[in-house]
């Protein structure tokens, strides 16, 4: 295989329902594995350990619960971006998103000629979403039309 590069996410005792969420937005297969099923007793038992979505459109999404010895910080240091130029899926995506989150750009037409918005989703990940341009841009590089 291949070296990918994958977004890995961790969660404060609500990464269940987060990679459930995800799996409800991207489709595909997602694999649960928790610290009971690596032998941890107690109340971290049904925590995920490690969550992996292996999504349709051939991307992974993966994520944990943070146990409480271990610091957790949410901030806003990642961003996960969605892009190509499949308007309906990415447009199911964002709507998908946004649902229960917050819009900090609207998906709009943009200068570059690309449909780009941003939002944080409900549980406090940050999302890009690029839709590439109706192709009736020049590209940046492009001579520009004498007439």
């Amino acid at each position: 295989m291949a070296s990918r590069l994958n977004p890995y996410l961790s969660f404060k005792d609500n990464a269940r329902d987060a990679m459930e969420f995800y799996k409800d937005v991207f489709g595909g297969e997602l694999n649960i594995m928790t610290f009971g099923d690596m032998g941890t007793p107690g109340p971290l038992a049904d925590k995920v350990m490690h969550g992996q979505l292996e999504t349709t459109a051939g991307y992974t999404i993966m994520g944990a619960d943070t146990p409480d010895e271990m610091p957790f910080t949410p901030g806003n240091t990642v961003t996960v971006s969605l892009s190509g130029d499949d308007t309906d899926e990415l447009n199911g995506y964002w709507t998908a998103l946004i649902d229960g989150g917050q819009v900090v750009m609207p998906l709009e037409k943009q200068m570059w000629g690309d449909t780009f918005g941003m939002c944080t989703d409900k549980f406090g990940t940050a999302w890009m979403v690029n839709i590439a341009g109706d192709g009736n841009a020049p590209a940046a590089d492009a001579p520009a039309d004498p007439a």
